[in-house]
């Protein structure tokens, strides 16, 4: 398995010059906010949102993300931007996965051969395009890019034990991009449900994509298992894959877990909640709880 606010801008003063006295003085009256004839309804609101701005509350794991021409009040309920040091602390740990998995210092260079290869497009005879899908599927499995290249701050780990590996990956994505790509994540048990490639050697390969389930956590989520079957060192070989995927706002977590030993679903689904609960915690300001392992 693979590597791979600003300070609110004042209210114009409009204040009428008026050549009578009277005048003047209940405009500096209101001015004043003296009694209930403080100003109108607006400008109270105005002063009211300065009064709550959460300034004292800003986190560097998480600032808010505030848009050019946001209107004061979006931008007080607006999504919070993952920042780089966020994205580290919601990565999990050995003691989010329990068992004997391993923290490794190298999974960002990790890349499995055995998903190295080029789909026969001749196993699609009406529908082309799914070949293509396919081969991307393949390409995304070895770059470690299922959602596509992220917009913003992200972070990696992985975890082995024995012949099983598991990638975790905490990162932030467009928006429209990160939902066509859950969608297309969707379409892969129909459209690559079983397929061969063929490696450099020409050797041939057998992948079958299913569908698998994955925690109800998040905004949204697809879970996949992929299957290759094929040789290395001239033996048989089947490696399995686990890949799960949940959106949280703009925000991801990738799970991708197996090798050659099989899949361990009580692993991905651990890997799957705790990651989830860590990168709420960290976009709302919070840092991760320390889990039994990492204290000391």
């Amino acid at each position: 398995m693979h590597r791979r606010p600003p300070s609110r801008p004042g209210r114009p003063a409009r204040v009428l010059a008026s050549a009578l006295a009277a005048g003047a003085l209940l405009t500096c009256a209101a001015c004043s906010g003296g009694g209930n004839s403080g100003g109108s309804d607006a400008e109270r609101d105005s002063a009211s949102d300065v009064a709550a701005s959460p300034l004292a509350a800003e986190s560097p794991l998480a600032s808010p993300r505030i848009g050019k021409s946001a209107s004061p009040r979006a931008e007080k309920s607006a999504a919070p931007v993952l920042t780089p040091a966020g994205a580290t602390s919601a990565l999990i740990t050995e003691a989010d996965l329990e068992d004997s998995w391993t923290q490794v210092k190298d999974a960002a260079g990790w890349g499995d051969k055995l998903v190295i290869g080029k789909v026969d497009v001749a196993d699609f005879l009406t529908a082309k395009t799914n070949a293509a899908d396919c081969q991307k599927l393949l390409g995304a499995l070895y770059d470690d890019d299922l959602l596509g290249k992220p917009s913003g701050a992200s972070a990696l780990t992985g975890f082995e034990q024995g012949n099983s590996r598991l990638l975790y990956q905490v990162a932030a994505y467009d928006r429209a991009k990160l939902g066509a790509s859950l969608s297309w994540l969707k379409t892969l048990p129909v459209t690559c449900d079983q397929f061969t490639a063929t490696d450099s050697k020409g050797g041939h390969r057998t992948v079958q994509v299913i569908e698998n389930p994955v925690p109800s956590v998040g905004d949204a989520r697809q879970g996949l298992q992929v299957t290759v079957t094929g040789t290395s060192g001239n033996e048989p070989t089947t490696l399995t894959l686990q890949l799960a995927v949940v959106r949280v706002g703009t925000d991801a977590i990738t799970v991708t877990s197996g090798g050659l030993d099989g899949t361990e679903t009580d692993t991905t689904k651990a890997a799957v909640q705790n990651g989830t609960a860590h990168l709420k915690d960290v976009l709302a300001g919070r840092t991760p709880p320390a889990q039994p392992g990492n204290l000391g």
